[in-house]
């Protein structure tokens, strides 16, 4: 058989480290061909790179690794790693799609090393029910609704479904809107976890934008991506990273 790969896709870098080291140890023959810190870039990594497994963080930011699951359907074989023993419990009683807990436990982890020797040969499972099931055993995620944000000597209420994008600058995050700008000392990184993924996109690692604010992507003399808004002027870059978030546009 072919040399067995991997991906982890975990937002926290500590935590990449250690499951990364821990695999070593455990498995020494499985690749590592791939790390991913979001959903969005788990996404990107996997059509590019096709694994034969992926570990993913059921809890991440924008794209959780339900969201990805989703997506990528019985492509992968998926290890869910979960901070919350009833995703490991509902993951644990379907059998053929296994878990690990954070923090990490060696033996657990030894064991779902040794049923992934076994089924990697095999084609994945599909997931649908336990998708359902993960779904409804999760937090329900509360989506940030409204901002307070400075302009000028004024404190202004603002709605997320007012802002066409979010800008990181220096210390601070522009909100823009259709007709005006405030600033709010929250980082796009805050941000990220607390805005519906559906509806906010990062396109570049200094701008989430709104994606119903979207009148459609053009791009430049250089060959750069940029998106059209459809109540402002200027348009925004989008990273190499994030081109593949318009291909169907």
């Amino acid at each position: 058989m072919h040399t067995p790969t991997a991906l982890i896709a975990e937002d926290e870098a500590v935590l990449r480290d250690e499951l990364r080291s821990h695999l070593a140890a455990l498995w020494p023959e499985l690749r590592i061909v791939g790390e991913a810190a979001s959903g969005f870039e788990a996404l990107q990594l996997l059509d590019r790179l096709t694994p034969n497994l992926v570990f993913l963080d059921i809890q991440m930011p924008g794209l959780t690794g339900l969201d990805v699951a989703r997506q990528v359907g019985g492509r992968f074989h998926v290890v869910f790693v979960t901070a919350y023993d009833a995703h490991a419990v509902a993951a644990f009683e379907q059998g053929a799609v296994d878990y690990v807990l954070k923090p990490y436990s060696v033996p657990r982890l030894a064991l779902a090393v040794q049923r992934l020797r076994q089924r990697i040969g095999g084609e994945p499972p599909p997931l649908d029910r336990l998708l359902r099931e993960l779904a409804r055993a999760a937090p329900a995620r509360k989506h940030l609704r409204w901002i307070n944000a400075s302009q000028g000597q004024e404190v202004r209420l603002i709605t997320v479904d007012e802002v066409l994008y979010f800008q990181a600058d220096t210390k601070y995050t522009r909100v823009v809107t259709a007709d005006s700008e405030a600033l709010i000392r929250t980082s796009l990184k805050e941000l990220q976890e607390e805005l519906d993924p559906s509806s906010f996109w990062p396109i570049h690692r200094s701008t989430i934008v709104n994606a119903n604010a979207i009148a459609g992507v053009t791009r430049d003399f250089r060959g750069r991506v940029l998106v059209k808004l459809k109540s402002r002027a200027e348009k925004l870059a989008v990273s190499e990273a994030h081109e593949h978030l318009f291909k169907q546009m």
